[in-house]
């Protein structure tokens, strides 16, 4: 019997509105990236960041604590899928419903319950895929993708050379003084902070790049006031837009 196809993920032919294919062809290609083994988790791990990233808005220990004065106020336990570490899904769940809230001290202590820099960096690196793409969805008047079927293999354990701590809480590489292997990541001497935050696993910032590059515009246009990537909205309005939604979710940039 022939084996079945692989499913098409992001066809969106039955869209309300057109969606264009850079798009399309940039959210699949964050799904086979969120389905492959990373630096740290396994292909299968990093479906179930995921998912857990879609449960965390139903969490009725994180709703509990976005209403209290302190999050650190209420105790509890989180209503996850039972698929990754306590510490994991606490990360997850505290960035998706109360990033604004997240300490020093809340970091260390997630450090120190068993999770190394680079697995609290590719969770983010999921984390921020999942979230662009399914608030994209929302946006569009569509529901959220099937997620990936996970693909078999161990981590690489790959850390890149030349990471500085101090700069962040975790290390972040310097553009310019990158090492051969990483001498894609930034396309010149300075590059954005939240690129550089994710630079201790090398392939969520090459993953948040193409999805940068279909959603806003390519890293080397951010600075030129006047680059809109083909938009149908100025570059003004782009980030007239941004802004408010940055405002909405209490980020501090």
């Amino acid at each position: 019997m022939a084996q079945a196809a692989a499913k098409q993920h992001f066809s969106y032919s039955d869209s309300p509105v057109a969606i264009r294919e850079d798009l399309a062809e940039a959210n699949r290609s964050a799904w086979a990236r969120i389905a492959r083994p990373g630096a740290w988790w396994s292909g299968a791990e990093r479906v179930a960041i995921a998912a857990e990233v879609r449960n965390a808005a139903s969490c009725a220990l994180c709703k509990a604590r976005k209403d209290a004065v302190s999050p650190n106020a209420v105790k509890g336990d989180h209503d996850s899928n039972g698929e990754l570490p306590a510490a994991a899904v606490d990360v997850i769940h505290r960035v998706v419903t109360d990033q604004a809230r997240l300490s020093k001290d809340w970091f260390d202590a997630t450090l120190a319950s068993g999770l190394s820099q680079g697995h609290y960096v590719e969770i983010i690196g999921v984390l921020v895929s999942i979230v662009s793409i399914d608030s994209f969805h929302r946006a569009a008047g569509l529901p959220p993708e099937e997620l990936p079927e996970s693909q078999p293999g161990d981590p690489s354990s790959y850390r890149p050379e030349g990471a500085v701590e101090g700069e962040a809480w975790v290390p972040m590489l310097v553009p310019g003084r990158v090492s051969a292997a990483e001498a894609d990541l930034f396309d010149a001497p300075r590059a954005p902070n939240v690129l550089r935050a994710m630079s201790l696993v090398p392939d969520a910032v090459r993953g948040l790049r193409e999805l940068s590059t279909a959603y806003y515009v390519g890293l080397v246009d951010v600075p030129d006031p006047a680059a809109t990537g083909n938009r149908a909205i100025s570059r003004q309005q782009m980030e007239l837009v941004a802004g408010r939604v940055s405002a909405l979710n209490e980020c501090f940039y």
